[in-house]
């Protein structure tokens, strides 16, 4: 059953206007935190203060002014607890134009999104983008980044790749020659190959598997192990072949204690985007345990705390 859920009421507690005056933060977490998507979908749908139906795009999106109060609040409890309700699609395109403000250094966050959401997913995110910024996703990146990172960006976040059963072997093996070729050419950057950005922006992912069986039986050595100098490229390597891989290195860093205030952020981003995929969330969780030699759930008990650490800790049992 969905439970009704009052946001302004939530809103105004955590930034201290109503304290004291009946919103159990823990009765918030537990019922919040083991929501069901679909009951998110009609809190949204009900919290017309805070959200407004895209009828056009079929999808609920947040006020301007209810995305400016966060900004100025401090609580990463708060921020998780809102960006949960979000939309997927919301949330996703809003990660993208963050990256495009933030600049270089947030750019793998577009690679993430691009390459890690269903095709489903990555189309409803450049939908809502539409709805958001009043232009398309690829045109803003395409206006924003230059060079062979534009080419690649642009490709990995326009693609609707095939998610059937089906791999051709042969193709596989060819795009793995092509993409060994690239990178043992001396003088280019595989990135800026034409080849290495089609197979990586159109293939599905079943096929890119196989290629990288077949890569690294031709080259005798794993093509996750920096074949390129572009970051970039070997994120999107990593978020198409190991996710898990990725994202449990995403948490690892933002749990760090010398970690930054950017870096700890993306604590609540992996979170709040992968908690609803129990499975993916379970391959992280596990992928994690055996990286780093503790449990994820351990590593917030000891590092993190209050009504954030009890709501992470939430969402992760969702996975179970």
């Amino acid at each position: 059953m969905a439970h009704t859920l009052d946001l302004e009421s939530i809103v105004e507690a955590f930034s201290g206007k109503n304290v004291g005056m009946g919103v159990d933060e823990k009765a918030l977490i537990s019922t919040l935190g083991n929501s069901h998507k679909d009951h998110r979908k009609l809190f949204r749908k009900a919290s017309k203060n805070f959200f407004v139906e895209d009828e056009q795009r079929a999808f609920e999106k947040c006020h301007d002014q209810f995305v400016k109060h966060l900004k100025l609040e401090f609580s990463r409890f708060n921020n998780a607890v809102v960006m949960w309700s979000m939309h997927p699609w919301e949330r996703d395109a809003r990660v993208v134009k963050k990256a495009l403000k933030k600049g270089d250094e947030c750019y793998s966050l577009i690679v993430e999104v691009a390459c890690t959401r269903s095709s489903e997913d990555l189309l409803g995110a450049r939908k809502a983008y539409h709805s958001l910024f009043d232009q398309s996703m690829e045109e803003d990146i395409a206006s924003n980044i230059h060079g062979s990172r534009r080419k690649l960006l642009v490709g990995l976040v326009s693609a609707y790749r095939y998610e059937g059963n089906k791999v051709k072997d042969d193709s596989a093996k060819s795009d793995a020659k092509i993409l060994a070729e690239a990178v043992a050419s001396p003088g280019e950057k595989a990135i800026e190959n034409d080849e290495v950005v089609r197979i990586l922006s159109t293939r599905s992912k079943l096929h890119l598997q196989q290629l990288y069986k077949h890569f690294n039986q031709i080259k005798g050595s794993d093509l996750l192990v920096g074949v390129s100098d572009s970051s970039l490229l070997n994120d999107a390597l990593l978020c198409l072949l190991k996710p898990s891989v990725y994202f449990s290195k995403i948490l690892n860093a933002s749990l760090n204690k010398d970690a930054d205030k950017g870096t700890k952020k993306w604590l609540t981003r992996v979170f709040v985007t992968r908690a609803d995929h129990s499975d993916e969330m379970k391959d992280i969780a596990e992928e994690y345990n055996q990286r780093y030699g503790e449990t994820l759930a351990q590593n917030i008990q000891e590092k993190i705390r209050g009504n954030y650490r009890d709501f992470l800790l939430t969402l992760l049992s969702k996975s179970n």
